[in-house]
């Protein structure tokens, strides 16, 4: 028990009904610079749209993601697990209800919404998307991750949204593969949002290969399961280029019961120095 995690600890305290769910702490701003660009993203395994009842019904999982409210939303598991692997979600409703679209036009097959599941949200009145690339991580599983370049008010920045794997051996992998596709040519700002199925921090994680590259710093809040949450698999990691101000799993009376998984949401900002890296203003 000496290596169990400090979110496991506080987080044992929480769900006990003795604190508020904890909150991420915040990181200074980096090299003196005020943030330019000010967004929320966020993290959401939406396990399959089945609910921890049993049910399947992708407009819980919906509802949701508008309550995030989120410029940017990775999600995971968006897709059927076999057969034709076809998208649970309806996208068009996420557009007319909540502005959402997502990065990619096709999946891993003809009717899936995401690749290995993965999908990313983003609003358009928020920024634009540059590139996509898909990535098809190692490991003993089917595993994937998106790329995605965006501009956000001038800005540039990376979003990666992945699933790892169940073995800590593929997620070693998988990060190192991830940290390989994850530093631009251009030095910008770079987000990881995604299930990493690590509840292990320090030098005990399948994670290690990405620090200090892409740090949680102490943000590993509890979110699996969602109706007791104590494990710390849902992760919101940034590089050097990024300032989080606060992180936190969203636990309501529906997100309970949507997933398996609590989404998870963060406030980050962007430096103007950045953009003048890129020849901004």
């Amino acid at each position: 028990m000496k290596h169990i995690v400090p979110a496991l600890r506080r987080n044992l305290t929480h769900a006990a009904g003795r604190e508020p769910a904890p909150k991420g702490q915040k990181r200074p701003t980096h090299d003196g610079h005020e943030p330019a660009l000010t967004i929320s993203v966020a993290s959401y395994n939406v396990h399959k749209c089945v609910g921890t009842d049993g049910v399947f019904n992708p407009g819980r999982v919906l509802n949701v993601v508008l309550e995030l409210g989120a410029d940017i939303v990775a999600l995971q598991e968006a897709d059927q697990r076999f057969g034709s692997r076809k998208g649970l979600l309806d996208l068009k409703a996420l557009y007319e209800k909540g502005g959402y679209r997502s990065v990619l036009d096709q999946g891993s097959r003809k009717l899936s919404h995401g690749w290995h599941g993965n999908v990313i949200l983003y609003r358009e009145t928020a920024g634009n998307v540059a590139n996509v690339h898909k990535m098809t991580l190692p490991g003993f599983e089917p595993r994937g991750a998106v790329l995605v370049d965006f501009e956000f008010s001038g800005l540039p920045l990376r979003i990666i949204g992945a699933h790892l794997g169940l073995l800590k051996s593929s997620r070693a992998r998988q990060a190192e593969a991830i940290l390989h596709a994850a530093h631009p040519v251009d030095d910008r700002a770079v987000i990881l949002l995604g299930d990493t199925n690590e509840w292990r921090t320090g030098g005990r994680s399948a994670l290690r290969p990405f620090d200090p590259h892409l740090s949680d710093v102490d943000m590993t809040i509890a979110s699996f399961p969602s109706r007791f949450p104590l494990w710390p698999l849902d992760r919101v990691l940034t590089n050097r280029h990024v300032t989080v101000y606060e992180m936190q799993a969203v636990e309501t009376e529906l997100s309970r019961i949507a997933s398996d998984h609590l989404p998870v949401r963060a406030v980050i900002g962007v430096t103007r120095g950045i953009a003048a890296a890129q020849g901004g203003a």
